[in-house]
C-alpha cells in the first residue's frame, strides 16, 4: 500500500457535506465491516489532522455506505430483510491513533439509483465538534451525475476523491490511503 501523504504536501480540506441516513445500530465491529458480505473487499486508511497542522490524536472517525446491492441497513431505507447482504453490517468506527492514522476494512463503494459510490465518514473530537463529508471514488463516470459531486469546487473534488488501487493482501481487492484535512 502505498504511503500515506506527509501534512505538508496537504493543502486541500474536506469539504463538509450531507451527513445523509445514519445507521441505526451502533457499536458492531469497528474497524471490519465486512463480516462475510457480498462486495469486493478493500481496505482504507487515512492519517487525520487539521489545517493548523496538528495530527487528529483520539479523534472517532466514522464511515458507512450502502451494500454491493445498493442498500443501506437503516429502518427508512425500505428494504426488506432479504434486500440487503446480512454479511454486511454498512458501519464501523475507529479511535485515530497517535500517528493520526485511522483504518478499516469495508467493501468498494456501490452505486445506487441516483448517486455515485461513495462513503459517508464524520470525525469528532473535542476541539472542533464533528464534521461530516462523503469520500467518492476518484475517476468514477457516476460522479459527473451526483448531485453532491456536481456542487462542489475542483479543490473540493480533489480533497473527497479517494483513489483506489488494487490490493496485494489477503482477500482484499482494493485499498486506498486517503488523507482526512478537517477546516479548524
Amino acid at each position: 500500500m502505498p504511503e500515506l501523504p506527509e501534512i505538508e504536501v496537504i493543502r486541500r480540506t474536506l469539504a463538509p457535506l450531507v451527513e445523509g441516513r445514519t445507521l441505526a445500530v451502533r457499536g458492531v465491529g469497528p474497524h471490519d465491516m465486512r463480516a462475510r458480505g457480498e462486495g469486493r473487499g478493500a481496505a482504507r486508511k487515512a492519517r487525520a489532522w487539521m489545517t493548523r497542522r496538528e495530527l487528529l490524536d483520539g479523534a472517532i472517525v466514522e464511515i458507512w455506505q450502502c451494500d454491493s446491492w445498493g442498500r443501506y441497513r437503516h429502518p427508512r431505507d425500505g428494504a426488506v430483510p432479504t434486500d440487503v447482504d446480512e454479511g454486511f453490517q454498512g458501519y464501523g468506527q475507529a479511535r485515530v491513533g497517535a500517528d493520526g492514522v485511522v483504518g478499516f476494512r469495508t467493501i468498494r463503494p456501490a452505486p445506487y439509483v441516483g448517486r455515485t459510490p461513495h462513503i459517508h465518514v464524520k470525525v469528532r473530537h473535542p476541539s472542533f465538534g464533528e464534521l461530516s463529508s462523503q469520500l467518492f471514488v476518484e475517476g468514477d463516470p457516476g460522479n459527473s451525475r451526483d448531485f453532491l459531486w456536481r456542487r462542489l469546487s475542483a479543490a473540493e473534488r480533489t480533497a473527497v476523491a479517494m483513489k483506489l488501487q488494487p490490493a496485494h493482501q489477503g482477500g482484499l481487492r482494493w485499498q486506498t490511503r486517503h488523507p482526512l484535512v478537517l477546516p479548524v
